[in-house]
């Protein structure tokens, strides 16, 4: 199994294969990413076709245990962020 490309590679890869420069694939890329963050905080999810979904999703509070002294703790509630791949994403990565 090979190492996963760096950004810098991923990027010199985009660039390749869309003709565009190494700084525009760059920028186009960080407004991308600004963009998904954006309206993800703002609309609850941002739908990436063909890869999948980033969504913001609100916990409950529970009980959980500590495992080194097995007390039970109170853990509070909490917003996090979930990506959803997309069937597409898998039926093309687990062929």
């Amino acid at each position: 199994m090979r190492k996963p490309m760096t950004k810098s590679q991923l990027m010199a890869a985009l660039a390749d294969k869309t003709g565009m420069s190494k700084k525009d694939v760059q920028g186009f890329w960080e407004t991308m990413v600004e963009l998904a963050y954006k309206e993800t905080k703002e609309a609850g999810q941002c739908t990436l076709p063909g890869l999948g979904k980033l969504v913001k999703q609100h916990r409950k509070a529970r009980q959980g245990r500590n495992p080194a002294t097995g007390a039970s703790i109170q853990i509070p509630a909490k917003t996090v962020c979930k990506f959803r791949v997309a069937k597409a994403a898998k039926d093309a990565v687990l062929e």
